[in-house]
């Protein structure tokens, strides 16, 4: 029997919040965007009216002036989105239990359980979207499928506003003549793999052979059939799973582009300070060092290393990752952002073989003064304390 599936879409989301906290907003094109006057100069997010000029989101500000000069421009409010999130997310729960966050502006929710209370899938999902608008002034488009793949597709079929359904008896007329890059999980590289094989639409993908989808994207290229084929089984996950922690880590984008390998150290002091904070923080340690480097053109490039014994100390951290940086900068460029990253996490208290020429007791002190760092920073914010040579480098985050 099949599962009824909702995706919940929360529309143009961070623009609706704050046209619900300044309703004048509605009467003009808006986006939510990065401070103009400092390198955060992207769209964050946009309103209809903006939409109708062209306005699209990560463009940058100037882009989208020329396409539309009257544009009023918003600062975001992260903690007031994340307030409205939890609202939305509440109201969802009253209806099942199975619902999983994708993301802070959207949801599924698996309503299989509940019809025989609340009426079939579109009735819940026709409730949500009056009750989401009512109760936060904010609108939700909502997709209702027999999986979570097809039910992410409804919700962005009708926009803004609007309940879109996708059954089993009709998958194939509805979704087949859609473009292949709007399934679940095809990314810009994938799309230009399936490009370059021919693939337009999820049609023809669904009908390629799985062998060559595979040879060509690995894995990836046998679930994208799969999905395709509307064969996608992974069920919603219940609020009460406990989620696994796959990644911790920290990112920064710099008040002014670093150069140098001085500075880059100072600035991966800064980054690997607060990663190495909330691995203590999870009581993870991680196996594998990743290191993300944009440099002053926006390219960024992404590399990782295994540690010789698992970590969650900011030292060890910037070691690898400086290695890394040293093998993939390039000198002439300045860099804007770093992001370090502990993967291959395990327990903190996982037992572990000690090497003959390990300093077991030196690497205790380090863990025990970086402990007294966290309290400080718990007790007075994270500001509070900071490295020696982050602030010898004045290093600072934009």
């Amino acid at each position: 029997m099949d599962r009824t599936i909702l995706h919940s879409d929360l529309n143009g989301f961070f623009a609706s919040v704050e046209t619900v906290l300044n309703p004048s907003l509605a009467e003009y094109p808006m986006a939510v965007c990065g401070d103009p006057d400092k390198r955060h100069g992207i769209i964050l997010a946009k309103n209809e009216k903006a939409k109708a000029f062209g306005v699209v989101t990560a463009e940058t500000i100037w882009a989208a002036k020329q396409k539309c000069p009257n544009l009023v421009l918003v600062p975001p409010h992260h903690d007031v989105y994340e307030k409205f999130s939890r609202e939305v997310n509440a109201i969802y729960r009253e209806y099942t239990d199975l619902v999983e966050p994708f993301g802070i502006d959207e949801s599924w929710l698996d309503v299989s359980a509940s019809e025989k209370l609340f009426g079939d899938g579109v009735t819940i999902a026709e409730t949500l979207r009056e009750r989401v608008k009512r109760e936060t002034g904010l609108t939700v488009s909502v997709g209702v499928s027999f999986n979570k793949t097809f039910a992410k597709l409804g919700s962005d079929l009708k926009k803004p506003d609007a309940v879109s359904v996708i059954d089993r008896a009709h998958f194939k007329e509805i979704v087949w003549k859609l473009p292949a890059r709007d399934l679940l999980y095809v990314g810009k590289s994938a799309a230009k793999t399936l490009a370059d094989m021919r693939i337009k639409t999820i049609g023809e993908l669904a009908n390629a052979s799985p062998d060559f989808l595979e040879y060509k994207l690995g894995k990836l290229g046998r679930m994208l059939h799969a999905c395709a084929n509307g064969e996608d089984n992974e069920p919603v996950r219940s609020v009460y799973d406990k989620r696994q922690v796959k990644s911790v880590g920290n990112g920064m984008t710099f008040s002014h582009d670093l150069h140098g390998m001085e500075e880059l150290v100072q600035g991966l002091d800064a980054v690997c300070d607060l990663a190495a904070a909330r691995m203590r923080e999870k009581h993870v340690k991680c196996t594998t060092v990743q290191l993300s480097i944009k440099d002053e053109n926006f390219v960024t490039v992404q590399r990782q290393a295994p540690l010789a014994a698992p970590t969650q100390l900011a030292r060890e951290l910037r070691e690898a990752a400086a290695k890394l940086l040293r093998t993939e900068w390039n000198p002439r460029l300045g860099i804007r952002a770093l992001t370090v990253t502990g993967i291959g996490l395990i327990p903190e208290d996982t037992a572990e073989q000690i090497g003959f020429f390990d300093d077991e007791k030196a690497d205790e002190k380090i863990e025990k003064r970086e402990r007294v760092m966290d309290d400080i920073r718990k007790k007075f914010g994270h500001g509070s304390i900071k490295s020696a040579g982050t602030i010898a480098g004045n290093i600072e985050e934009e």
